[in-house]
């Protein structure tokens, strides 16, 4: 209690999907008072403009940055240059203003995308260098991978606290579902919803189903970022994940099963793989800070796949 007692914290993307667990949690388990988190709404703070970042990160004790644009292989094709700026300036910006403002400690936000096209399985922090990231994923994933330069080389020169965290694929209620940009996870899961309600017997998925992902329950990657953010202080990167993978076509056939959909999956083998396997080795964050991830995979997935039923039949709102 005591690290979290007094201070303000400032969370970017704190009113989105990682966010709405991560205040949740801070408040009714870490005795957080709420009026001392701060989450600027993008639409009314945006995070590209410096004077706006300088003003977010004044007296503020603890910065944790999720605010990211972010969206699935077709979004990632569509909007390169996009992704790059808005990810690279964000950051960029934040941890020099929050340096300025004397803040105490940054927590930053990285993702699984920068690490290289065929790293090694499972992925150690100590591979992250050692070759190009996935094409598709590329400039969000360098543009994120630029805080971890950054962090280390301000708390180099000038002892700035920095920490930088590798999130692996995360899924879990109130997630992204809006096809244009969602990742596997929700919109397989709005597919076979769609198909269920329509009637219709098949689905069609992108790619031939034999990459591999590892996912993270959004309320265990909340509690490693807290976990992280109290007790870590060191420059190396550190993953958080579940440490297991799962196929594309296992996970589209376990998705079917959990939905009781006994139609078909249709593989467009003229679409995108992506990586072709990400599965993190998770022994530095439990190592470092204590976390390893608790929640059951397929039971994860029936909350998903739940709650994403009452968000359209109107019965939960998304936020």
């Amino acid at each position: 209690m005591s690290f979290w007692q007094g201070k303000r914290i400032l969370i970017t993307g704190g009113a989105g999907f990682v966010g709405h667990f991560l205040v949740d949690r801070m408040v009714n388990q870490l005795g957080v008072d709420r009026d001392d988190i701060i989450i600027p709404r993008s639409k009314d703070l945006d995070l590209r403009v410096w004077e706006n970042c300088l003003e977010a990160t004044k007296e503020v004790d603890l910065v944790i940055h999720l605010a990211a644009s972010v969206g699935g292989i077709g979004f990632n094709m569509k909007n390169p240059a996009t992704l790059f700026y808005d990810n690279a300036i964000m950051g960029i910006q934040l941890i020099e203003a929050a340096r300025r403002n004397d803040v105490g400690k940054f927590v930053a936000l990285g993702t699984i995308c920068a690490y290289p096209k065929f790293t090694p399985v499972p992925f150690k922090e100590e591979d992250l260098w050692n070759g190009y990231p996935e094409e598709t994923n590329a400039p969000y994933g360098l543009a994120k991978k630029m805080m971890l330069v950054q962090s280390q080389s301000y708390r180099q020169q000038y002892g700035f606290n920095s920490i930088y965290l590798l999130p692996v694929n995360l899924y879990g209620p109130r997630d992204n579902f809006n096809p244009d940009s969602s990742h596997v996870i929700p919109a397989i899961i709005k597919k076979v919803v769609d198909a269920q309600e329509e009637g219709r017997k098949s689905i069609e998925l992108w790619g031939t189903g034999k990459a591999t992902r590892e996912f993270l329950f959004v309320r265990d990657c909340a509690e490693g970022i807290l976990l992280a953010a109290e007790k870590y202080d060191k420059p190396d990167p550190v993953n958080l994940g579940a440490g297991r993978e799962i196929s594309i076509k296992d996970l589209g056939e376990l998705i079917c099963r959990l939905c009781e959909f006994d139609g078909k999956i249709v593989w467009d083998s003229t679409k995108p793989d992506g990586q072709p396997r990400r599965c993190l080795d998770t022994s530095r964050a439990e190592r470092e800070f204590g976390f390893k991830a608790r929640t059951d995979f397929e039971g994860g997935l029936k909350e998903t796949i739940t709650w994403y039923r009452e968000f359209r039949s109107g019965k939960v709102k998304k936020f």
